[in-house]
């Protein structure tokens, strides 16, 4: 049997801390310039772009040309997976400033995992779909069961249109902080645009980290019985 050499190009970028602390940046799933992406991992911009430049061509990244400015994003889920799975096993950074202790605090309470909901919220909305019988787990897919269509009509969420799409239906994902799986794929995205759309949550700019609005916390109690604090 040969040996794919591509997996050691791979893990060689993702080894290095500029561009994994850039793919972390890009677990919001959302698509920043390099300028940006340059501050938030607290190196030059030139380096930034060599970085991308490297990450693109491995397929790791991919770029948008918007007249003379260039947005990047994470390539696809897997990617994102990837990066959570390893997020799982590394050991927590040092926390040495209070602004750092209360954004690590806001990233473990909700967040996004590229395109759909993670931390401690995302562990409990899945929880709740799942003791509400709306989701049922099967190896490493959850399955929406006959009471789950009728939940998600109610709720507005069009499972025809999600199951169209191109990509994993309803996968489990490992929470990095959470050490459990919560809903990801395509309804997983459903979901949280289906929140932001209620205006239950609220995306935290430069952030990964989701706020829960005073709204937010009366819905989820109300559909999910979860209780914010």
């Amino acid at each position: 049997m040969n040996a794919n050499s591509n997996i050691a190009q791979v893990a060689s970028l993702v080894s290095d801390a500029s561009r994994a602390a850039i793919l972390t940046v890009l677990l919001d799933g959302r698509y920043h310039p390099a300028s940006e992406l340059a501050y938030m991992a607290n190196i030059k911009p030139q380096t930034a772009s060599f970085h991308l430049s490297k990450m693109v061509a491995a397929n790791l990244v991919t770029v948008e040309q918007q007249g003379r400015h260039r947005y990047y994003g994470i390539q696809n889920q897997e990617v994102a997976q990837i990066m959570e799975t390893l997020l799982s096993i590394t050991p927590p950074v040092e926390i040495r400033s209070l602004n750092q202790a209360v954004e690590n605090e806001a990233l473990r309470q909700a967040r996004t995992c590229y395109d759909h909901l993670a931390g401690k919220l995302g562990i409990q909305l899945t929880n709740s779909l799942l003791s509400a019988g709306v989701l049922s787990e099967e190896g490493d897919q959850f399955t929406v069961t006959e009471k789950g269509e009728d939940f998600f009509k109610a709720f507005q969420v069009d499972l025809g249109r999600v199951k169209r799409k191109r990509r994993s239906f309803t996968h489990r994902c490992l929470d990095w902080s959470e050490r459990r799986h919560h809903l990801a794929g395509a309804l997983g995205h459903a979901l949280l645009e289906r929140l932001l759309e209620l205006h239950w949550i609220q995306r935290v700019p430069s952030t990964r980290a989701i706020k829960i609005t005073p709204e937010g916390k009366k819905g989820l109690q109300e559909i999910f019985h979860i209780d914010v604090e």
